[in-house]
């Protein structure tokens, strides 16, 4: 019966075909899915050293600070290079505005992984100071020792 139906037989060829084939399919299916595992757990692992590890500097506009459509769209388009040179997947390498206000004063902070730190520092904007908000602890001043012939 399966002789008079049109292409019933290359489907039982196909069948066939798989059937045999079915523990070598098993196998690549079993070492892609581990594959993508293992791809997955790095991703995370990496996303998670980035959200672990970010910079923040303080932004500080001064009293003429105006800005207009086009130094806008500069400091956007800057600021989504923040992703890009952070190297690390999307969830981890994200930027952020955050404002505070203290002592009746408000205060804009721009976050992002340390990874990008350089393009964090970065001024976006012509009148806009980029300030780092708290001391590097690891960070110590040079100071060079002067004779005393050289003094005078």
């Amino acid at each position: 019966m399966s002789a008079e139906l049109p292409g019933v037989a290359a489907v039982l060829d196909a069948a066939h075909v798989i059937a045999a084939s079915s523990p070598y399919l098993a196998a690549l299916i079993l070492v892609a899915a581990v594959a993508a595992g293992v791809a997955g757990l790095r991703r995370r692992r990496q996303a998670e050293a980035a959200l672990a590890h970010r910079g923040c500097v303080e932004l500080v506009p001064t009293s003429t600070f105006n800005p207009g459509m086009e130094e806008v769209g500069r400091a956007a388009h800057q600021f989504a290079r923040i992703h890009h040179a952070a190297g690390a997947p999307a969830r981890g390498s994200a930027a952020r505005l955050r404002y505070t206000v203290t002592d009746g004063q408000m205060r804009c902070y721009l976050e992002g992984p340390a990874d990008a730190a350089a393009v964090l520092r970065m001024p976006a904007y012509a009148e806009v100071e980029v300030r780092a908000p708290q001391a590097r602890p690891d960070l110590h001043p040079v100071h060079f020792a002067v004779a005393k012939e050289a003094r005078r």
